[in-house]
């Protein structure tokens, strides 16, 4: 295995209010036949993880193009690393990182070689085998690109958008192709990269993805940013009633409540201990979301 990542000093603690790595503000983008961006405002704080949900064609992508400097807004004040995107420079470049969803092509050329290219247009890159490490790619360094199953051209990309040691890393639906134990190693790099002071805005389809990274998660929809927080707060998700179930003598009851311990006492006691069939439950991140997005039954 390589030397794990060189760390570097965190900016600030994660979650904290100074000096955000990405600030927008009234963030615009019109198309001729639709607004893919009406006014939306986003801190992402430096050395936290904020994954962008939404529905497909809610504006994530435009979002994250502008960000990056691929796409000019019509409006707004956009700073990213205290720079506005539309002004990159090389030096500003050099700082950040993308894993897009697309795979690039880089013909008979080996893991290897692709990566080691890749790490000379960085000032500061991590040593070649350190990436492929990260990325669980040591056993295919040597393979040409057009050997690569899906999900590992998918890890390749991600070798390519953390080979510079970036201070901000952009990742698109980055976990696209992987099997559900691959993902969850995934997750562990991500945790280690923002544990050594990355922040890192990404894009998700995966409700499970959001909860178990993101210190906080934007939805946005139709253009519009319709809440920011923790996972766990989300659209009052902390303070929701509980559901609770049991199965009384008469049958199946339900009975949703802002006090679910003192219901569960009282039915302990009442059933002189164990209450049949006993569950709580409490809305989920999905609840949350697809009531923000208009889309739950």
């Amino acid at each position: 295995m390589p030397a794990p990542a060189r760390p570097r000093p965190r900016n600030r603690p994660r979650g904290g209010r100074a000096h955000p790595a990405i600030r927008v503000r009234g963030l615009t983008k019109h198309y001729p036949s639709v607004t893919a961006l009406d006014g939306i405002d986003l801190d992402v704080h430096s050395g936290e993880i904020v994954a962008l949900l939404g529905p497909n064609g809610a504006g994530k992508t435009t979002t994250m193009e502008i960000l990056e400097g691929h796409r000019r807004p019509d409006s707004g004040e956009v700073r990213v690393l205290g720079v506005d995107p539309r002004h990159a420079t090389p030096a500003w470049r050099n700082r950040i990182g993308i894993v897009l969803q697309g795979a690039a092509d880089f013909g008979t050329l080996t893991v290897r070689q692709v990566v080691d290219l890749f790490g000379v247009y960085y000032a500061d890159p991590m040593p070649v085998e350190e990436a492929l490490g990260l990325a669980e790619l040591m056993e295919e360094a040597d393979h040409r690109l057009n050997t690569l199953s899906g999900g590992k051209r998918r890890r390749l990309e991600i070798a390519l958008g953390i080979i510079g040691r970036p201070q901000l890393l952009f990742l698109d639906e980055p976990t696209t192709g992987f099997a559900p134990e691959v993902r969850r190693r995934f997750w562990s790099l991500i945790r280690t990269l923002r544990d050594q002071g990355t922040t890192i805005l990404l894009t998700t389809h995966h409700l499970d993805e959001a909860e178990h990274l993101a210190d906080r998660v934007a939805v946005i929809n139709k253009g519009r940013m319709v809440a920011v927080d923790t996972p766990a707060r989300l659209g009052g998700r902390r303070t929701s009633a509980a559901e609770v179930r049991w199965r009384a003598p008469d049958g199946p009851r339900t009975v949703r409540t802002h006090t679910p311990t003192a219901l569960v006492r009282k039915l302990t006691t009442e059933f002189r201990g164990e209450v049949p069939e006993l569950t709580v439950t409490r809305l989920t991140l999905e609840d949350i979301y697809l009531d923000m997005i208009g889309q739950r039954a």
